[in-house]
């Protein structure tokens, strides 16, 4: 861990994954890391034998993360957990059309989740503990299309994963949706899909952020701002890379797609501050205007684990 910068205090919250992880071994957690004290504590332990193991993340690990009133939200890929802010499960909920989920966020009372592996949103009701609403976004001759349809209906979209998507961002008015594969940030309002910002391929976690878009540039393994507003700005902001020697479980991944330098991993502080998570699981503060390396924490030299959800803990 680097020495921080003067005045960062509060708390972190992350997930991980681990790519890779055999049946019997821990495939994520999650943990609070204290900005001020600098130190990290483990918090869950995920090991479950219920899981797909058939490469890529698949059903590892533990996902997005939210907060509703003084309940901590935690996506699996298949399931959504609710804790108390001393991380006692208070309850989980499946879904038949949630499946690869990924980043999850909270409006109006709902917890609204990805659904990658349909192409989809899904929003959760807490107060009913039950999935009430979802929307397809499929592609139709280079446009974009949004379909309404009951989660918890044996009919829906067939799971095909065309757009990867994998964030989610309310705001006033609508979500903002993005994907590895969705060519930039959409917008529904509610009734349309349109798209609201060009971005490359392979992008995690962008959201609007100031007057541009803040995401992860993951095939870049960078962190990137684009502003849109007066004085234009694109800021790159290369994930922190380690010597070879110093990384672990090289070669046990058996996906092969483990790496260091994975990009993923997202939360603001304020509007000048933000942190980002990359691989072996690291987190990092930004200075965004000055494009300044505040500080980097290093929870693992596992090259298998990976930062998922970030957000600051509240409690």
């Amino acid at each position: 861990m680097t020495t921080p910068a003067a005045g960062l205090s509060g708390r972190l919250i992350t997930t991980s994954v681990v790519r890779g992880a055999r049946q019997g071994e821990s495939h994520g957690g999650v943990y609070l890391v204290d900005l001020a004290a600098q130190s990290v504590r483990q918090v869950v332990d995920w090991n479950t034998m219920d899981i797909d193991w058939r490469g890529r993340g698949w059903d590892r690990g533990l996902r997005g993360i939210a907060f509703l009133d003084e309940t901590v939200y935690i996506a699996a890929s298949d399931e959504l957990f609710a804790y108390t802010p001393d991380f006692e499960k208070i309850g989980s909920w499946r879904c038949p059309h949630l499946k690869h989920c990924h980043e999850i966020d909270v409006w109006d009372g709902n917890v609204f989740l990805t659904s990658t592996g349909y192409d989809s949103v899904l929003a959760f009701d807490p107060r009913k503990q039950a999935f009430h609403w979802a929307l397809h976004v499929e592609t139709e001759q280079f446009r974009f299309r949004g379909h309404r349809y009951d989660p918890m209906s044996e009919t829906g979209p067939l799971m095909l994963n065309k757009l990867h998507l994998n964030s989610v961002a309310c705001r006033e008015g609508g979500l903002y949706l993005a994907g590895l594969r969705s060519g930039g940030l959409l917008y529904f309002n509610g009734k349309d899909v349109n798209m609201a910002a060009t971005l490359p391929a392979g992008t995690h976690n962008a959201r609007p952020f100031r007057d541009g878009v803040l995401f992860n540039d993951t095939q870049a393994d960078a962190l990137r701002y684009s502003g849109r507003g007066e004085g234009e700005e694109d800021r790159a902001l290369k994930v922190p890379k380690y010597p070879q020697t110093e990384l672990t479980h090289r070669g046990e991944d058996d996906s092969g797609i483990a790496r260091q330098g994975f990009a993923r991993g997202l939360c603001e502080l304020s509007g000048r501050v933000v942190a980002g998570g990359s691989s072996p699981s690291t987190i990092t503060l930004w200075d965004l205007q000055a494009s300044r390396q505040l500080m980097s924490v290093r929870l693992t030299t596992d090259i298998r684990n990976a930062i998922h959800g970030l957000e600051v803990f509240p409690f």
